[in-house]
């Protein structure tokens, strides 16, 4: 494990995400492309390996928390704007990260 000071950390911009649509992304096996309500910050698309754990309609309409300040990635020719955080169990299992209540999109998460 890398040790960084909190100052790069604190770089990190954390914010709930509501996901508006998901979709599987023709030609991967693992992609999701997710449309997420960021509230001020707008609408993004991020696109996330998490297709083996997830159906793209179970997440329509759920929070999860997500870094918005990534610079902007191609993916299958299509740019990603953020990423979704997930813990991975011993066993391989993704498990999302999401707020314990219901809370707006756009909430900056510290």
């Amino acid at each position: 494990m890398d040790i960084i000071e909190y100052s790069d950390f604190a770089k990190v911009e954390f914010r709930a995400g509501k996901i508006l649509t998901a979709e599987n992304v023709e030609g991967s096996e693992k992609l999701l492309k997710l449309s997420v309500d960021f509230g001020d910050l707008g609408t993004k698309t991020v696109f996330s390996g998490i297709r083996k754990w997830y159906e793209a309609e179970n997440l329509v309409g759920k929070t999860y928390i997500f870094v918005v300040n990534l610079e902007p990635k191609k993916i299958m020719g299509e740019e990603s704007q953020g990423m979704i955080i997930a813990a991975e169990e011993e066993n391989g299992d993704c498990v999302l990260i999401a707020p314990e209540k219901e809370i707006a999109p756009g909430t900056k998460v510290y």
